[in-house]
């Protein structure tokens, strides 16, 4: 076991992790990273997949929710109308402004096309253009304020619906608020809560509008006409807007949940209205309910797994009657591996990503690690990124031998975290505890020969408390150097001077095998060779062989047309076959034919 080695320089580790990556981050600054992807002789190309086109989306959203709520709510609320038209206005027509903004935004965004960014500007129109979101931006900017001129002024509200219903069509932008909320899902690290959220914001704004529908209703009805219908009016006094916000709105839930407790209705227009509010409810109430409890479930499917896997391993030491004592060391195990967020498969979940990407997260993941592995340092990049991705995390608990005196070396640790004592055979002599960042069992897995050690272990390691290492197995560090000779000689050499040092290595021995691994080099370079030529050989053979085949077929050719040709006619009258004067039916005629074949005897 070797002692603890001082960590290389990660400059290759940290340039091979990061890639380009970084020269990209420093183009991430100012208006091209919070929009545009780049400049296209003067046009505008934006790029979605940058953090500048999410912000932009988010303030879209806000002018998007902003009139789905206020909209609707001054439609029918008077008092909110009027309470502050100038400051309406200006909102209105700043978000009118981002609609605008907007719509130059989607029709310059970049979309791929055979892998690859489209950034040609005319390009980017006519798609915007081809898609059914083009129609609902033009229908959601259209001038419909010019209808205040027909409803009234829109400074102030005499009668409902007010003047600003005419801005209704502002409502159509909803597919960039979806947009906004799909990205939001997919880069936060808390999806089930976000979609939980989306739930409530959905569920509010749907309760909203059935809230001014109620009061809308009770205004064309009659305010305090019935008992159903909403009151403005108390012992005499007007009742504040917010009293009047607050009643529609606890109306509004109670229907929509199905709760009921509310006024029964007393006239034919309010039942009808009060049975759909009814089918509407049980519709949202049963997909809300089904939706959060899927996503409940997802957030805890983790947990429940892991409790599953745990309650197997119970079931299995109850039936096979496992000692207290270890069944407790067991249960102890899993709750240390829960507590420590580590009961994730690691294995299945960097699976569903392609071999470059896994290979950046496990080197970005571990990077620290292989700081430690003096025998790794400058070693070639496609062999780290092999290597590393190969690397088990493994789990001692306390007292566990990680290995003995005398255990053939399969495995080479790199400790994460914990304390591992080097004991006695006993194990009550501690020569020395290794921490965070150890290294031991490296040389054993090289296979070097010579090793006075025979790579065996030559130590007894405890793990004193909860230790968490990292494990490469010598046949997944040797199936990586097949495709890498050169880091292979280099790891072999690095490891003959680690046991030069240490004085356990056999020179003699090593330069005999060596010299052995060079002659059997040579012989099978040698066999290598031998093959090459064979193989051309038997290539002219094949090639020879091709082409008498298609010259004995032509000459075969050639004796049917002979055989076929018509009879002609003699001086005397008598017809005289040429084929037959040429080829007879003797054997002698056999013999010619055969020389005129000119195909040898065997």
């Amino acid at each position: 076991m070797s002692d603890v080695h001082p960590g290389p320089d990660a400059g290759f580790l940290e340039r091979y992790s990061t890639g380009d990556h970084q020269e990209e981050s420093r183009s991430d600054v100012g208006w091209n990273a919070f929009l545009c992807r780049q400049h296209c002789h003067g046009q505008l190309v934006v790029d979605t997949t940058q953090k500048g086109h999410y912000r932009w989306l988010g303030i879209v959203s806000i002018a998007i929710m902003y009139n789905y709520i206020f909209i609707v709510g001054r439609a029918v609320f008077w008092d909110m109308q009027n309470m502050c038209p100038i400051v309406w206005l200006v909102l209105d027509y700043l978000c009118d402004v981002i609609y605008m903004l907007d719509m130059i935004v989607h029709a310059h965004e970049g979309y791929l096309e055979q892998g690859l960014m489209v950034t040609e500007p005319q390009k980017l129109r006519s798609h915007y253009w081809q898609n059914w979101d083009s129609k609902m931006d033009v229908l959601s900017l259209l001038p419909t304020d010019l209808l205040y001129l027909v409803w009234g002024s829109p400074t102030e509200c005499t009668h409902v619906p007010c003047g600003v219903i005419v801005r209704m069509n502002r409502l159509l932008r909803l597919s960039r608020m979806m947009a906004f909320f799909d990205k939001t899902e997919n880069q936060t690290n808390f999806p089930n809560a976000f979609r939980i959220a989306k739930v409530m914001i959905y569920l509010l704004v749907i309760i909203h509008w059935n809230g001014c529908i109620y009061f809308a209703i009770s205004n064309a009805i009659g305010f305090g006409s019935d008992g159903w219908v909403v009151t403005l009016v108390e012992n005499g006094t007007n009742l504040s807007l917010t009293y009047q916000y607050i009643f529609t709105f606890y109306w509004s839930t109670l229907t929509l949940t199905t709760i009921g407790e509310t006024p029964p209705p007393e006239i034919e227009v309010e039942f009808v209205f009060v049975i759909v509010e009814y089918m509407i409810g049980i519709l949202i109430f049963a997909t809300i309910v089904g939706n959060i409890g899927s996503m409940i479930t997802n957030m805890n499917a983790s947990r429940t797994e892991f409790q599953t896997r745990m309650d197997a391993v119970k079931q299995y030491m109850v039936f096979r009657k496992v000692s207290k004592e270890l069944e407790e060391r067991v249960i102890q195990w899993f709750d240390y591996m829960w507590s420590n967020k580590q009961s994730l498969d690691e294995g299945s979940v960097m699976d569903t990503l392609p071999d470059k990407l896994k290979a950046e997260i496990a080197i970005h993941v571990h990077l620290d690690t292989l700081k430690q592995v003096k025998i790794f340092q400058d070693c070639e990049p496609g062999l780290l990124a092999e290597l590393v991705l190969k690397l088990q995390l493994q789990v001692f608990s306390p007292g566990d031998y990680i290995c003995r005196k005398g255990d053939v070396g399969k495995e080479m640790y790199i400790v994460k975290r914990g304390k591992l004592s080097v004991c006695s055979d006993d194990g009550k002599t501690v020569f020395v505890t290794l921490g965070a960042g150890s290294v031991f069992g490296e040389v054993s897995i090289l296979n070097i020969a010579g090793n006075k050690t025979g790579n065996r272990r030559t130590a007894n390691v405890r793990s004193v408390g909860y230790s968490d290492l990292f494990c490469l197995s010598k046949s997944d560090l040797w199936n990586a150097l097949q495709e890498y000779p050169e880091g292979r000689k280099t790891l072999l050499e690095r490891g003959r001077q680690l046991l030069l040092k240490d004085g356990l290595l056999d020179e003699e021995v090593n330069r005999r095998h060596q010299d052995e691994s060079d002659s059997a080099k040579d012989r099978i370079e040698k066999l290598e060779m031998a093959l090459d030529t064979l193989q051309t050989r038997f290539a002219r053979l094949l090639a020879e062989y091709t082409s008498s085949q298609q010259t004995m077929k032509q000459r075969l050719s050639r004796v049917e047309q002979h055989h076929h040709q018509p009879s002609i006619c003699g001086e005397d009258g008598t017809l005289e076959n040429v084929t037959a004067a040429v080829i007879t039916s003797t054997p002698n005629s056999k013999r010619k034919s055969s020389n005129l074949l000119d195909v040898p005897s065997r």
